[in-house]
């Protein structure tokens, strides 16, 4: 059978077209006789994930990103991805978005929800989330410090300025005179130093025998401490305290009025009497002073005595 040269014609361009359909296709990643299914997620940033990337479970290659497109005015990014494994996963899973290297390199993976839901169907759209990558944990970890190190700058030149107005001309001088006079201390001391190592080797003898006087006046008080703990204190304290009890018995007795030196010290009647027999014999030894020739009487011949005649102050006294 011959062709004719139209029917040719229209082959060959039929052909090419295809060809191009299948090439543009295999550019894009998209296969013609593709029986995936096919999943969306929406995100406000994808951070440089693209077409074509590989889309994993558990880290095994599940299918593809087939196109990454916005969604609205607002900027949000609708992802849509293929899964050509017969896996099932409910309608609660997680498309991720993670760090596939330290050098960087997006991909996405299913993160499949354990739980009893409802298996997701081709054209579901699952619950979005990103993974912080390494840049971002680092960027975290060093905002807090890099504000404490501003913080500590700041704080240091504040005091750096507080120091310098302190440190004016005269400060700085007074801080020289110091040093200097610091100086001067040590130098002295280095040579009391040295004239104390000096005295101290010239009386070396004198201070060994000293030391020696030392240790036989700290052995003799060790033995008269052993003689005192050897001794009988024990017996002499009981023998105190037994002579301490009579004389408190005493001293309650006679506060009691018991026996002579309590009624002398109780009884008022007594005191009251010898105080007046007291009174009496200071003027009698008055009188007698004043008039000896009343109590005594020496004569040759015999001479009778005076009757005895009161005192005149006495009489006095009495009127």
């Amino acid at each position: 059978m011959k062709l004719s040269r139209e029917l040719k014609t229209a082959i060959i361009v039929l052909g090419g077209i295809l060809l191009f359909i299948l090439g543009y296709s295999y550019l894009k990643s998209n296969s013609l006789f593709d029986s995936s299914r096919t999943y969306y997620a929406v995100y406000d940033n994808v951070n440089g994930l693209t077409t074509g990337t590989a889309v994993t479970i558990n880290g095994l290659k599940v299918g593809r990103i087939k196109d990454i497109s916005f969604l609205d005015n607002q900027g949000n990014l609708l992802v849509t991805f293929s899964v050509e494994s017969d896996f099932e996963f409910s309608r609660g899973s997680e498309a991720e978005i993670y760090d596939t290297g330290i050098i960087g390199g997006k991909s996405l993976r299913i993160i499949p929800d354990g739980g009893q839901a409802e298996l997701a169907k081709s054209g579901d759209t699952l619950k979005a989330s990103i993974e912080p990558g390494i840049t971002e944990l680092v960027t975290q970890r060093l905002t807090p410090l890099q504000e404490k190190l501003e913080s500590v700058m700041i704080d240091t030149d504040s005091v750096l300025t507080s120091v310098d107005k302190v440190l004016d001309a005269e400060t700085r001088q007074n801080i020289r005179s110091s040093v200097k006079n610091l100086n001067q201390v040590i130098y002295n001391f280095r040579n009391t130093s040295a004239d104390l190592a000096q005295l101290v080797s010239d009386n070396k003898s004198s201070l060994t025998t000293s030391i020696e006087n030392v240790n036989n006046i700290t052995t003799n008080l060790s033995k008269v401490s052993d003689t005192l703990a050897n001794a009988e204190l024990g017996s002499m304290m009981a023998k105190l305290k037994s002579t301490a009890d009579k004389l408190d018995n005493i001293i309650v007795a006679i506060d009691q009025g018991e026996g002579s030196l309590g009624q002398l010290i109780k009884d008022e009647e007594l005191y009251n009497n010898l105080s007046g027999a007291s009174d009496e014999l200071n003027m009698l030894l008055e009188d007698i002073r004043l008039n000896p020739k009343r109590y005594v009487h020496f004569s040759l011949f015999g001479k009778k005595a005076k009757p005895y005649e009161e005192p005149e102050e006495e009489e006095n006294q009495d009127q």
